[in-house]
């Protein structure tokens, strides 16, 4: 599912956090493993309901999506808030490097006294909107056959062949980080 839509959808989220986390840290060369783990899993409900959204026309009532959908997504919203300090420190390391990164005062000083927390549901309305509007409709199937070929995966399972696949396809913005170091 990483398609140039998904990475799209990936950059949009990034620069949409960016904004709002007024404690960015200062840029990292890597991306840690469990954080970008830790950010796959989070990151599946909020693409589901992002999906759900620009897709339902496009679906069968009687597909995946439909028939087992919420059971596929039901794990990862058990695990968001345990998850979230790694996603946001994910999300940070995206924000702070390469291309994606955003320097906006201005957002930075509206929201420097927000803690984390207080940020997620705007980053879920923001990551599911931005997914939305990069969804074509042609894609709608390939998505849900994706997501069903994911399902079986256990959330850990799922977020860490991410993190591995990043890491062996060469992503260079940012790298993911050595397991050792």
């Amino acid at each position: 599912m990483q398609s140039a839509t998904g990475r799209r959808m990936i950059t949009a989220a990034v620069a949409s956090l960016a904004l709002l986390q007024a404690q960015a840290a200062s840029a990292q060369e890597c991306i840690a493993p469990q954080d970008l783990t830790d950010a796959a899993i989070y990151a599946v409900p909020v693409i589901a309901n992002g999906f759900r959204a620009s897709c339902s026309a496009q679906l069968s009532p009687n597909g995946f999506f439909a028939t087992q959908g919420q059971a596929f997504v039901a794990p990862y919203e058990a695990m968001q808030a345990e998850r979230w300090p790694g996603a946001m420190r994910a999300v940070m390391v995206f924000a702070t490097s390469g291309k994606e990164q955003v320097d906006d005062p201005g957002m930075r000083e509206m929201v420097q006294d927000l803690p984390p927390e207080a940020l997620r549901p705007f980053v879920d309305a923001i990551l599911a909107q931005k997914l939305g509007e990069s969804i074509k409709p042609a894609d709608c199937g390939k998505i849900e056959r994706a997501m069903e070929l994911l399902s079986p995966l256990p959330p850990e399972n799922l977020g860490g062949l991410l993190t591995f696949v990043m890491d062996v396809t060469g992503n260079r913005q940012p790298a993911v980080c050595d397991v050792d170091g």
